[in-house]
């Protein structure tokens, strides 16, 4: 799916799906706004979702307030509590605070928040209490605790790569490899895998298997290098020079009478949202699929929610929305794919290099978002 494209369907879905939709055939009434908040955060969040309009709030009377009416005000405390408290542990992760109509507000805020937690509560009818996830959300899944030992993981390894399917990339097909102050950016060997010293860093390498790591889109490729404004950067446009066969991990995989806690499929999506801690993992996932013939895998980036702005443990729907029509387009929406092709692909032929641009980063431009900072139980 086109990036921009993926972009939109997630807002679309979250609009239609997981926030409070909005039925345009109804009047807008304000009931607060954004100047009705002590908090700095709530202020900010309710400014990006609230309505500018010329006419006294009903409850402070500010009429320079960015205004919500219920649905809006509802989806400020999606953002803020929410969101705004979502840990990511070990593997998995789960939002601290959530909020619906059916308990009531049991936490309460620092000091500066003032009683911005009771005016959302009584206006909207909505608690804000502390969220007990269910454990699959927080790396209780079976292949992935499969995966974490070292008995029991080539089992699973297995298992993913004969049931995740295969993608050709053929010769036409493009993606991007960035390098950061190289000595002879023009020179194409450059943008091949590394020497055999600098292997056994990353996601999928080791030291006795190089990768080429790119992507088709040249934003991931930048968070993926950790490109700064003061370092000298280069994209190579790489192309295969014939079919080539790869893993695709970032393939969504339909899987029957499995629950979340036996899924294989979210074993995978949480490997990849890991920090460093997995790379022992996924090295010898890389390792297993080049045994088994594959020139490469195509694998969810770590910068694929940053990139897309989802979220990345849903809450409400678990499993389905992977695995429902239409639901599951959602959940490939939030996933960019990386490349990685095994060995040194450009000096062996496999890829020929198309163009090598410099890259200039002019601006850049941050969606965020807040939460609170300090809340107790009461």
């Amino acid at each position: 799916m086109d990036i921009n494209k993926a972009i939109e369907f997630t807002l679309q879905f979250e609009q239609e799906y997981v926030s409070p939709a909005r039925d345009n055939g109804e009047p807008f009434l304000p009931i607060l706004c954004s100047e009705c908040f002590a908090d700095e955060g709530l202020k900010l969040v309710s400014q990006m979702l609230g309505f500018l309009l010329e006419q006294p709030c009903p409850n402070c009377g500010r009429v320079a307030g960015a205004k919500l009416d219920l649905l809006a005000a509802k989806l400020v405390i999606q953002r803020f509590f929410n969101t705004g408290t979502m840990q990511r542990l070990t593997y998995g992760g789960a939002p601290v605070l959530v909020s619906n109509p059916r308990k009531p507000t049991s936490v309460r805020l620092s000091e500066w928040s003032g009683d911005d937690i009771s005016l959302l509560s009584e206006k909207t009818g909505w608690g804000i209490f502390s969220y007990g996830p269910r454990l699959w959300m927080v790396g209780e899944v079976e292949p992935l605790k499969k995966l974490v030992s070292p008995e029991t993981r080539q089992a699973i390894l297995d298992r993913i790569t004969s049931e995740y399917p295969t993608r050709q990339i053929v010769e036409g097909d493009h993606f991007y490899r960035i390098r950061s102050n190289v000595p002879n950016p023009a020179v194409p060997s450059e943008y091949d895998s590394p020497p055999s010293e600098y292997c056994g860093s990353g996601r999928l390498d080791s030291s006795n298997l190089p990768v080429l790591y790119g992507s088709q889109d040249l934003q991931v490729c930048i968070h993926e290098c950790r490109t700064t404004v003061d370092d000298d950067t280069y994209v190579a446009t790489l192309t295969p020079t014939s079919s080539l066969r790869l893993l695709n991990l970032a393939y969504v995989l339909r899987e029957s009478g499995v629950n979340e806690f036996q899924s294989l499929d979210i074993a995978v999506h949480m490997l990849f949202l890991a920090k460093s801690h997995s790379y022992e993992i996924s090295r010898e996932l890389a390792r297993t699929a080049h045994q088994r013939g594959f020139d490469g895998i195509i694998y969810p980036s770590y910068f694929s929610m940053l990139r897309t702005g989802a979220q990345p443990f849903e809450t409400i729907f678990g499993i389905s929305v992977r695995h429902v029509p239409d639901m599951d387009r959602y959940a490939t929406a939030q996933i960019i794919s990386n490349v990685a092709l095994f060995g040194r692909p450009l000096m062996e032929g496999k890829l020929k290099v198309k163009s090598i641009n410099r890259v200039i980063v002019q601006r850049a431009e941050y969606a965020l978002t807040f939460g609170p900072v300090g809340y107790e139980q009461c």
